[in-house]
């Protein structure tokens, strides 16, 4: 995947959110969205919900207005020494754990929520099959 999109009705307060308790790196802040590097190649946009339900014509092109209702989700990919850290981290941020989930192949995950409710998730390897156990992997597939 190359881009996770959600809208948001606060722009600025779930940027600060995503940059200053997830210790995301902004790669571009425009009025209608922020996007946020991820691994290599993926962004996570954050997209204003009015201003993106519109067509935005710009120099580089017309971009097409979308839009998404209601909490979203999304996962973000941890090795299993990063788990408890994590945890440690967001609690530290003031952020609550909603749930943990101890996967039948292994991996496990827990949920929290972001400051619109939308429902963000941090997993180890074992979630899916087709997430390696070791990231090395995924480098030397790609």
């Amino acid at each position: 995947m190359l881009e996770t999109g959600i809208c948001v009705d606060n722009l600025a307060l779930s940027s600060r959110f995503h940059k200053d308790v997830l210790g995301l790196q902004t790669v571009l802040e425009i009025d209608r969205l922020h996007a946020f590097g991820l691994a290599p190649g993926e962004v996570l946009l954050l997209f204003d919900r009015e201003l993106s339900q519109h067509d935005a014509n710009s120099p580089i092109g017309l971009v097409p207005g979308h839009r998404t209702d209601g909490r979203a989700h999304f996962c973000f990919r941890i090795t299993q020494d990063q788990y408890e850290p994590w945890k440690a981290h967001l609690a530290g941020q003031g952020v609550a754990i909603t749930s943990e989930v101890h996967w039948p192949a292994g991996g496990r995950s827990f949920y929290f929520t972001d400051p619109e409710g939308n429902v963000l998730e941090m997993a180890t390897p074992g979630l899916w099959a087709n997430y390696p156990k070791d990231f090395r992997e995924r480098e030397a597939d790609g």
